[in-house]
């Protein structure tokens, strides 16, 4: 996969047009409205889709066992990251081409780290899409809750990397196909077999993927599961920071696990100090088992019902920040789906969030989310190694 992680787009001069095509056949079915024409990703002996919201053929699903899978549900994205940091995107001599969305990094997180998971979501019936979906299954990730959209393209972001590594994104998404999940299309009885189930905000903004979330959350809640949320604000994608507000806060109290970073606390509650306990306890609702807030190369923050603090992170050089919080999440989540009662126990979660700050942190010393997630045994080198200095 490494050479498939590292591809680059470079574009120089003038681009050659290419014709238009109403439908194209490929190896997998038929792309409607495609503009480019695409060599098929497997061979032509593969079978076809045809249906809407038909899961990814094949074989080699992992099977599902163990009783601490997390099920991620949500977006699944192309991320074109420019190669050089600190210019705009028209500026960019080349972009890296690297697999993203939040829900599908920690899938792909914690089954780096060892764990169990497993993606819902949707994406086009493109080679992009496909693509996705070859990742997920390299990956070890359970991916029979994917569909693919004939009518909709997989979703593109161009993130521009500032000097610092911090990112800012324009998203290609009107609509994609994350955006056209529905409820019918839902595996629940994958989403019942969850120890957690987790997911974002992104797939509230539009219909039909608001009530496809909206089922799929209630689903995973009355059969017992752990909800986990993260919003993951996206200003841009909502249509004004109102809606954005009200959205995020609109399924706020049905959580059992919220992560959540300071940037978000301020947008929140409106500007106030991101960084008083007492304004964060504001968003810890009656129900909520735990309450964490990620403070970048600052570590953590985090709350329960009987007890608060704060985990130091690890100081790295940062090359881009995108899909550090998702491997903080999958860091957390992974050890929480082996063993809920830390939670309850300070000293044991403090270790479980050491661990998953150095998840976090090694993810932002390589370009790209997915392709920068960490492996277990490359996180427990590092924190041996901080232990040693």
């Amino acid at each position: 996969m490494a050479s498939l992680y590292s591809t680059c787009f470079c574009f120089s001069g003038s681009l050659p047009s290419y014709p238009l095509h109403n439908s194209v056949k490929t190896g997998r079915g038929k792309v409607r409205a495609s503009g480019f024409c695409f060599p098929p990703l497997l061979p032509a002996s593969t079978p076809k889709l045809h249906v809407r919201g038909k899961a990814y053929p094949g074989d080699g699903l992992p099977e599902i066992k163990d009783s601490s899978l997390v099920v991620c549900f949500g977006e699944m994205l192309i991320d074109f990251v420019p190669t050089i940091s600190g210019l705009s995107l028209a500026n960019a001599p080349a972009f890296k081409k690297a697999p993203g969305g939040a829900p599908a990094n920690v899938a792909v997180g914690i089954a780096r780290l060892g764990g169990s998971s497993a993606f819902i979501g949707k994406v086009g019936e493109d080679e992009f899409g496909y693509m996705l979906a070859d990742i997920l299954k390299e990956n070890n990730v359970n991916y029979e809750g994917m569909r693919f959209d004939p009518g909709a393209r997989t979703a593109l972001a161009f993130v521009t990397l500032r000097s610092d590594g911090e990112r800012e994104f324009m998203f290609y998404r009107n609509p994609s196909a994350d955006m056209l999940l529905q409820e019918n299309e839902l595996d629940f009885d994958l989403i019942r077999k969850a120890t957690i189930f987790h997911y974002g905000s992104i797939s509230l903004i539009t219909e039909p993927c608001k009530s496809a979330h909206i089922a799929a959350a209630k689903a995973a809640k009355d059969a017992g599961v752990v909800l986990s949320y993260d919003p993951n604000l996206r200003l841009p994608l909502w249509p004004s920071a109102e809606s954005a507000r009200e959205g995020i806060l609109s399924i706020w109290d049905t959580a059992d696990i919220i992560k959540i970073s300071e940037e978000e606390i301020s947008f929140l509650t409106q500007g106030e100090d991101p960084y008083d306990d007492a304004v964060a306890r504001k968003l810890f609702h009656p129900n909520l088992k735990l309450l964490l807030v990620t403070e970048g190369p600052n570590g953590c923050r985090y709350y329960t019902q009987e007890f608060s603090g704060r985990v130091e992170g690890l100081k790295v050089e940062a090359v881009d920040t995108t899909g550090a919080g998702d491997a903080f999440v999958a860091g957390t989540l992974v050890q929480l789906a082996s063993d809920s009662s830390l939670i309850q126990h300070e000293d044991r979660l403090r270790d479980a969030l050491k661990f998953a700050n150095v998840c976090g942190a090694l993810t932002v010393t390589e370009r790209g989310a997915i392709p920068a997630l960490p492996t277990r045994g490359a996180v427990l080198g590092t924190m041996l190694k901080s232990v040693a200095y």
